[in-house]
């Protein structure tokens, strides 16, 4: 009957060690790395080209910002 509940806190206090391993603050020395250019989220200037390209061409516009209108590309 005791092993039930000594399992159950092994088990809880693993989790728990596991979960909180990953809280770690960031040294001043170790933020060059978060600031590289393939972190960013925004698009690259090769990509933006290609994109506002395509939306011109084909017409239309998604949730990027872009201008909408006709397919001619005459907004």
């Amino acid at each position: 009957m005791l092993k039930q509940p000594l399992r159950l806190i092994t088990v809880l206090c693993l989790l728990a060690m596991y979960s909180l391993s990953s809280c770690v603050s960031v040294k001043p020395y170790q933020k060059n790395r978060l600031n590289d250019s393939e972190m960013d989220l925004t698009a690259r200037k090769s990509q933006k080209f290609e994109q506002s390209f395509q939306l011109y061409r084909e017409g239309g516009s998604g949730a990027n910002g872009g201008k909408s209108g006709g397919g001619c590309g005459c907004n």
